[in-house]
């Protein structure tokens, strides 16, 4: 006896969420996750709801989320709604902000300079979804260390510190010399060199410091635009470097609007920002910080 589907809604497949297989007859199922997190009771359900639709697998993606393959199209409105009350809803997938990836940053790590799961969490509710005519992909690395990639997404978003010295204080150990990675610091003459043009401003330098003398300036946010993994992998062009929280919705938000204003649908973001005077907008966005 063959069981026969239930009406299959086709409106549903309009989400980027839902992704038609190789196999037209089924189509994978990709959740919203931002930042990656999601607690022990969500993951436990995570899995329930997959044995209770017949998947067999689930996929852990590079952009730190789940997905669900081979699902019957005719189970799709039950299954997002127990997706949707667990709180792991759709993702998305096509031309528009798709899961926002971050580093676990200062909550967990010890190398963190900025809290970058919130700062994930915030620019999700404010962004996630949003249609646009290229697909843009946001990351968030709490130090440059770039665990996350973030400079080979669309927009990038990196933490730094700047180290400060006190050259009368400094008694000339190279303790910090040791924790450089750049070799920007190094000990002349019994005393502490910092090669600013070196420096990544990393800040991994000040924790080392068996004296305290070296102390960082307050965090800050570097934002690139631009980046792409891909077939072509491009490295993102550096916008601008802001201060705060605040600072960085305002201009990711700048970023959002222009990509939907000027961007075009032939070719991808990277290929795109000599043409769409990449120059112009981030001279704009400079005076919008400091004006």
């Amino acid at each position: 006896m063959v069981r026969q589907r239930r009406p299959i809604n086709q409106d549903l497949f309009s989400k980027g969420g839902i992704i038609t297989e190789r196999d037209p007859d089924f189509c994978i199922v990709r959740l919203r996750m931002p930042a990656g997190m999601i607690s022990p009771a969500q993951l436990k359900e995570v899995g329930e709801i997959a044995a209770r639709y017949g998947v067999e697998k689930v996929h852990l993606t590079t952009r730190q989320t789940m997905e669900f393959p081979h699902v019957d199209p005719s189970k799709l409105e039950p299954l997002l709604a127990d997706l949707e009350k667990n709180g792991t809803p759709l993702g998305a997938e096509r031309q528009e902000v798709v899961n926002v990836t971050s580093c676990l940053g200062t909550r967990n790590c010890k190398f963190g300079i900025i809290d970058s799961v919130a700062l994930a969490e915030e620019i999700d509710k404010k962004f996630f979804g949003k249609d646009l005519p290229v697909k843009v992909r946001i990351a968030i690395s709490s130090c440059p260390n770039g665990c996350e990639s973030e400079r080979l997404n669309e927009i990038g978003i990196t933490g730094i510190q700047k180290p400060i010295r006190d050259p009368g204080l400094c008694t000339g150990c190279g303790t910090c010399c040791h924790y450089c990675r750049e070799k920007a610091i190094e000990v002349i003459d019994g005393i502490v060199v910092l090669h600013p043009g070196k420096c990544m401003e990393c800040g991994f330098c000040i924790l080392p410091c068996p004296f305290h003398i070296i102390q960082g300036a307050p965090p800050e946010y570097k934002i690139t635009v631009g980046g792409h993994r891909g077939r072509h992998p491009k490295i993102g062009r550096h916008l601008i470097t802001v201060k705060t929280q605040e600072d960085v919705i305002r201009v990711v938000d700048k970023i959002i609007y222009w990509i939907y204003r000027q961007a075009s649908t032939d070719m991808m973001l990277p290929e795109q920002l000599d043409e769409l005077e990449f120059d112009k907008f981030k001279q704009s966005i400079t005076q919008m910080i400091e004006g």
